[in-house]
């Protein structure tokens, strides 16, 4: 299997996360870092043994030996540095959510397939043992057939009109930074069209949505009951309600657990530790998909990665939330 060359776009918190899940796959190779300053890409290069440092992405496109490139800026400006990479030929890993909405999905991935290159979001949580065995059990039959779903993404967080999470101009709030999670939960369980669904948000002093709800309901009759906040100390747990029975996620969208309960009991419980944080998933995807030919994941496709960006489209309307670039 041939060693694949990455680049890092943004040096950033995510992406320093990103770098230490690297150092643990063997088929991965962290080569290049680019930031918007050399200083910054040159801190990062040498906390994360990368081979060299860019003061801007261009520079990064335009490096023949990079195979890969993880986007870990901010969601404004993925679209445009998506569109930077394509146009040099560079496969993508685009930190989640891919895009703003689904105009720009539809532009980076036509573009991507025009030019022939690998394009996935970083939708990490699809890659972890827990969350696929869960998903084994629900194939399985071992709940029946699936009638309910309940998942929080909540989080507290000070409020600061500066940081993305708070400002529009960065796409910021927790639809787009915590709801994708939920969501994507629930495509997966139940598939990517539901026949209605409704959102309900409080937009705050910052001018995006703070905390919110989604309810989702599916042809076959499963309904989603989904919740997401920046400023409130709920939970971050899912649980999957069949017939049958249940299965239960702690910290869902980043867990290392899955219990399966039937009739009270607790019959089964998977853990399995990350070899570093749990991003190590995603990368061991994008260098199979890499040494294969394969321009896009089987498990994130881009047909569901653009069905959930169509949702979250739905939701900001619901809310009445529009970003100040759309």
């Amino acid at each position: 299997m041939e060693k694949i060359k990455w680049g890092i776009l943004g040096a950033g918190h995510i992406a320093g996360k990103f770098a230490n899940a690297m150092a643990s796959v063997e088929g991965a190779e962290l080569y290049a870092v680019a930031s918007r300053t050399l200083p910054k890409a040159q801190s990062f290069k040498d906390e994360f043994n990368a081979q060299k440092a860019y003061g801007s992405y261009a520079e990064l496109v335009q490096d023949k030996l990079v195979d890969a490139i993880y986007i870990a800026t901010p969601h404004s400006e993925h679209r445009d540095n998506a569109i930077l990479c394509i146009n040099a030929g560079k496969n993508i890993l685009c930190e989640k959510p891919l895009v703003i909405n689904t105009k720009q999905a539809e532009e980076i991935i036509s573009l991507a397939k025009e030019k022939g290159v690998f394009l996935m979001e970083a939708m990490w949580t699809k890659f972890l043992p827990a969350v696929k065995k869960a998903m084994s059990w629900i194939k399985e039959g071992k709940i029946g057939e699936v009638r309910m779903i309940n998942a929080q993404a909540c989080f507290k967080r000070d409020f600061d009109p500066q940081n993305r999470l708070f400002n529009p101009a960065l796409a910021g709030g927790a639809l787009l930074d915590l709801g994708v999670y939920p969501i994507t939960l629930a495509s997966m369980v139940c598939g990517t069209n539901p026949s209605e669904f409704k959102g309900f948000a409080h937009i705050g002093t910052s001018g995006v949505d703070e905390q919110g709800t989604a309810l989702l309901k599916y042809g076959t009759g499963e309904i989603a009951s989904l919740s997401f906040a920046l400023n409130t100390p709920a939970t971050q747990d899912a649980y999957i309600y069949g017939s049958e029975g249940y299965i239960y996620l702690p910290h869902f969208w980043s867990t290392e657990n899955a219990e399966l309960w039937i009739d009270g009991t607790l019959i089964e419980k998977f853990h399995q530790d990350f070899a570093v944080n749990g991003y190590e998933y995603e990368i061991v995807e994008v260098d199979d998909c890499l040494n294969k030919g394969k321009k896009e994941s089987d498990i994130a496709t881009l047909a569901d990665t653009l069905a959930v960006t169509k949702i979250m489209d739905k939701l900001r309307a619901d809310f009445g939330e529009k970003y100040p670039f759309e």
